[in-house]
């Protein structure tokens, strides 16, 4: 029975999860973003902290979205648990400093006990960045509870160890060629009128979406919708970034990598129209043969994206149903997207995007 609901019910999930997923409001965005900036860089320590660093020296990672779970149906991050414990040794032993960017446990649909239980693992790999106080956690619309419950304190200090406090946003500040840049992250469900704390939601999820979505073993974070052109949410989210001065926006939320305020398909996209202009055939050919599977919504895409600033990045996920995680990394004087992998083969890392901060500091100057 199970099968055959599944095989029915596959498609309208998926589409109903894509259109009513969010419900952005740009002028409520906009407020959202801009109050949240300026009382975190206005009073450091209250609702984020202010954090220093040496571009060329210091490393970051900054992941979103895990969605922790209960290793049922519904449990998103169960395939790509195996990637994210591997990314997170990886960094712990090269030095980096760990932001942990929202929906890190998935407790609209679960207990937190259920949560603690069957991520053991994963909240050992995470401990590693506490103690050495390397550990960022912010708060996402899925895991309200870290900012909302009075003993929220108490399980922090109880799973890693060390008191932590969560937040809802986090600016890092550095120096690029004597000119302050500043990198605003948070989860970026600020301002949207279905997850910014919507009581309606919450219930919807835990007694209907969840339990529906574990009975017919449905993941909706496939990687090939995360591809295509931004969402709503984020196409408001770089409109916001980009009237900012010299500030970057680094949000998770949506589930959908977005590096130099651009998905993959848009770079491809801009690549192509950068490739007709100087006649340069070869890449003309790389494009059309990795945009083959799609080349109806490739031709689709209309927009001049070369006059888009590289203002804002988004994480993607930890939780796409082949096992992939995505993350933005900050070292060596670069900032990338980065994908880790473990599907059929031990769990490596991918540069997919990069970009030296000093050329994204020289299209934003203004």
């Amino acid at each position: 029975m199970r099968r055959v609901l599944r095989f029915l019910l596959l498609k309208p999930v998926l589409w109903a999860a894509r259109k009513f997923d969010s419900s952005p409001d740009k002028a409520r965005i906009y407020d959202a973003l801009t109050r949240l900036f300026n009382h975190i860089l206005n009073n450091p320590g209250k609702l984020g902290p202010v954090i220093s660093f040496d571009s060329k020296t210091d490393r970051l990672i900054i992941f979103s979205d895990q969605h922790k779970g209960a290793r049922n149906g519904a449990d998103d991050f169960a395939i790509a648990a195996p990637a994210y414990r591997a990314a997170l040794a990886y960094y712990n032993e090269q030095q980096f400093r760990f932001i942990n960017l929202g929906d890190c446990e998935e407790l609209w649909e679960n207990t937190l006990s259920k949560v603690k239980k069957y991520n053991a693992d994963e909240f050992i790999a995470e401990k590693a960045f506490v103690q050495r106080d390397a550990f960022v956690k912010v708060i996402g619309n899925h895991d309200l509870y870290w900012g909302n419950d009075p003993l929220a304190g108490l399980e922090l200090e109880a799973l890693y160890g060390k008191k932590i406090k969560a937040w809802e946003g986090v600016i890092l500040r550095t120096d690029i060629n004597e000119r302050e840049l500043r990198i605003f992250c948070t989860h970026g469900h600020q301002g949207d009128a279905n997850s910014d704390g919507n009581w309606f939601t919450k219930f919807f999820i835990s007694r209907i979406w969840g339990p529906l979505q574990s009975y017919l073993q449905i993941n909706t974070n496939e990687p090939s919708n995360n591809a295509y052109k931004k969402t709503v949410h984020n196409e408001i989210m770089y409109e916001w970034s980009a009237e900012q001065d010299q500030i970057l926006l680094i949000t998770g939320h949506t589930h959908q990598p977005v590096f130099e305020s651009l998905t993959h398909i848009e770079r491809l996209y801009r690549q192509m129209d950068i490739a007709r202009e100087h006649n340069d055939a070869k890449t003309i050919q790389r494009i059309q043969e990795e945009t083959n599977l799609y080349q109806e919504r490739f031709n689709n895409l209309v927009f001049d994206y070369k006059k888009m600033l590289p203002t804002y990045f988004n994480t993607g996920c930890c939780c796409f149903s082949d096992g992939d995680i995505t993350g933005i990394e900050i070292a060596e004087g670069s900032i990338r997207l980065v994908k880790w992998q473990s599907k059929g083969q031990s769990p490596g890392r991918t540069v997919l995007e990069e970009m030296p901060l000093a050329a994204v500091m020289e299209q934003i100057q203004r």
